[in-house]
């Protein structure tokens, strides 16, 4: 199943790059709600091939994921490969520069199911893609607008 979405933040392309590879926010920031996160590449670097195993709690269960990096151009994509027991996906973040202060940030996201269950679950998400495709829409939007307030914030400094 493919889904997209594309926004527009009122900040640089290199601020907007740079808050999207704060990988130690991030990792900050699931563990605030609530998830377990490991790093466990071995060369510690920031750079394509940077992997976490990330343990959550979804749906009453508990899940397993690990995320890999594997694309990472400056300025341009982010590219990530999620592998968990139950599905394969691939997501990406594409920047482009609209004006010295203005980016559009487009997300990419292709998830393979891998067991019948997932196939069962994957059928009822494409019944209700509008409902995901909104939802999408609304959290892309959000991590705009959240981007532009720490730019704003960074500004007036």
């Amino acid at each position: 199943m493919h889904l997209s979405s594309r926004t527009d933040i009122e900040a640089p392309l290199t601020f907007v790059f740079s808050a999207l590879t704060d990988f130690d926010g991030w990792e900050r920031s699931a563990l605030r709600r609530g998830a377990e996160v490991n790093r466990i590449d071995k060369p510690r670097v920031v750079g394509v091939g940077m992997a976490w195993s990330v343990k959550f709690r979804m749906r009453g269960k508990d899940r397993k994921l690990e995320v890999k990096v594997t694309t990472l151009e400056p300025d341009t994509k982010l590219g990530f490969f999620c592998h968990s027991r139950v599905v394969d996906g691939d997501m990406s973040f594409e920047l482009m520069s609209l004006s010295p202060k203005r980016t559009r940030l487009v997300f990419h996201s292709q998830v393979q199911p891998l067991t019948l269950g997932a196939r069962l679950f994957m059928q009822s998400v494409k019944l209700a893609k509008a409902r995901v495709q909104t939802r999408l829409n609304q959290r892309l939007q959000q991590l705009g607008s959240e981007i532009e307030q720490r730019f704003a914030t960074q500004a007036k400094r």
